[in-house]
């Protein structure tokens, strides 16, 4: 048996093998991946969309840039790169999404052909976000939008994101965190695990996996910690935006 076999890690509340982890988080995403928007629309009341828009606003990409979207899902923030680089109707730049997660890269896929992106504007790559198939300074811009927390090795992945991205390069991360305003940690918490897994059940048929996203994000570093995570990663400048009280927050930092 090899040592990461041996290695215990968490999927939500529950301690598990960090290969376990792994199979477990595939899971769960090859579940609720072709109803993944209907359920961030349904859990959020629409707030993801003003938390990506947000992202999206404070993006350093320029009209030739290539961007990496990690953990791309259906391809919310690549689509938004996309756009925000587009220039005089030309599509100047390049954006890959990559995802471990062969169905919701597929949603990926799909969506951004819809949008009228073709391979060599948007490229879908399946790989794992701690061990990227890509050159040391690729990237002009590293972005990864509710995906990080669930990475076996959270390290491993900022590894990865510093080492792929050119100098001068910008990472940005949004993720849930830790309510900051007066009661609203409360009121979060009991809509959480009393609304969420019941929505997802009625929406997907799949209580569990919802049920693992909300202990999960319990379980994400809060926003200084996960701050200083990316400094000691490498990155300058690191800061982080809450949003909606702290019940998410952009993270932002670049390497020089």
């Amino acid at each position: 048996m090899n040592q990461q076999t041996n290695q215990q890690t968490h999927f939500g509340y529950e301690t598990v093998s960090v290969n376990e982890k792994a199979g477990k988080v595939m899971g769960v995403f090859s579940s609720v991946a072709s109803k993944y928007d209907i359920m961030n629309d349904a859990m959020s009341a629409g707030m993801h969309r003003l938390w990506k828009c947000r992202m999206l606003s404070m993006s350093s990409v320029r009209s030739e840039s290539v961007a990496l979207d990690v953990a791309a899902g259906s391809g919310d923030i690549a689509i938004g790169l996309l756009k925000k680089m587009r220039k005089h109707n030309q599509h100047q730049g390049r954006v890959v999404l990559t995802d471990l997660n062969g169905p919701m890269l597929a949603e990926g896929a799909r969506r951004v052909v819809d949008e009228g992106y073709l391979p060599g504007t948007a490229d879908c790559i399946q790989s794992d976000g701690t061990k990227l198939p890509f050159a040391d300074n690729s990237f002009d811009s590293v972005t990864i939008a509710f995906g990080i927390r669930n990475f076996v090795d959270i390290d491993a992945g900022l590894a990865e994101f510093y080492r792929v991205l050119k100098p001068g390069g910008q990472f940005m991360c949004l993720e849930f965190s830790k309510p900051v305003l007066p009661l609203l940690d409360v009121v979060y918490d009991a809509y959480s695990f009393n609304v969420i897994p019941a929505l997802g059940e009625l929406i997907t048929g799949d209580r569990e996996s919802y049920q693992y996203l909300v202990e999960s994000i319990r379980r994400f570093p809060d926003q200084q910690r996960f701050e200083c995570m990316i400094s000691q990663a490498g990155f300058d400048l690191a800061r982080h935006e809450n949003m909606t009280g702290g019940v998410v927050a952009l993270h932002r930092g670049y390497k020089t």
